[in-house]
């Protein structure tokens, strides 16, 4: 069987993210000549080649990408292990709950308040995200549960429970040809300019890159976009722009996740308190 340890993977993963020895070397806080030789060590290991190497160049080979990809999987998932073992340890553990700003519906109270009745309640924090990285936050064990969104969030790997459904609307400029519709289709939309979202791989838009929902409200404003969200990210809606309802947009999904292998009471009971917090 054959074995890398943890120390090695991270060699192999920073090197394949910088293609440079030097910086890869000055990351991992060792000498250039050592990272140089580890390499040569897994490789030959292995018994394939990981890194194509020139004069003025660094490369991977499929199975260096191979290995970056499952080896940057299992490095988070070692660290997720750690700290969750920590705080299984640690009973006065708070609870950390994972959002983007306004991502919440207006459920977040009612949660909070029902979680605060929970017989072994902890202190929450809030941890705010990008559009991109929430679920890295789960699955890495930065945070214990988190706020997403269905469809447009990847759940493989999180369990999940619904709290909330709701339509999608467009949001544009309050001079656009759609503004005054009382409903629209996608078709609708056809040849109009979307946000591409930072660090969201696939994002289809063809607009200007934008980081959050306020950032891309602001270029709608100034009519550089339009966008279709979940009609609660948008509400109330800002002067200046109009939501109209996009008929056949699939509905967006308010879910509360968490990973799928963490069966800890800390997440059980938030669970336990988010639904009865819902529930008519």
């Amino acid at each position: 069987m054959i074995e890398l340890e943890t120390r090695e993977l991270e060699y192999v993963v920073a090197l394949a993210d910088e293609l440079h020895f030097g910086r890869a070397a000055a990351r991992l806080s060792i000498a250039q000549p050592a990272l140089s030789k580890a390499i040569r060590r897994i490789e030959s290991r292995l018994g394939v080649q990981l890194f194509i190497r020139s004069s003025r160049h660094v490369g991977l080979t499929p199975a260096g990408e191979a290995l970056r990809e499952h080896g940057r999987h299992a490095l988070n998932a070692v660290s997720a292990a750690v700290r969750n073992a920590r705080r299984a340890g640690d009973a006065q553990a708070r609870l950390r709950l994972v959002l983007k700003p306004g991502g919440d519906a207006g459920l977040l109270s009612a949660i909070l308040a029902e979680y605060a009745h929970q017989p072994a309640a902890r202190q929450v924090d809030i941890l705010f995200s990008g559009p991109a990285d929430r679920t890295d936050f789960l699955r890495d064990g930065r945070a214990d549960v988190g706020l997403l969104y269905a469809p447009f969030d990847d759940l493989d790997g999180l369990a999940h429970e619904t709290l909330h459904a709701e339509d999608r609307v467009v949001i544009v400029p309050s001079g656009h040809r759609l503004a005054g519709h009382a409903s629209v289709r996608m078709s609708d939309l056809e040849g109009e300019t979307l946000p591409c979202w930072k660090g969201v791989p696939g994002s289809e838009g063809t607009g200007p890159e934008v980081a959050d929902v306020v950032q891309m409200l602001h270029m709608i404003k100034v009519d550089r976009m339009i966008a279709v969200l979940p009609r609660s990210l948008v509400e109330p809606v800002p002067a200046g722009l109009v939501c109209v309802p996009v008929t056949d947009a699939p509905p967006s999904r308010l879910v509360l996740a968490w990973n799928e292998e963490d069966r800890r009471p800390l997440v059980a009971s938030f669970v336990t308190a988010a639904l009865g917090a819902v529930t008519p």
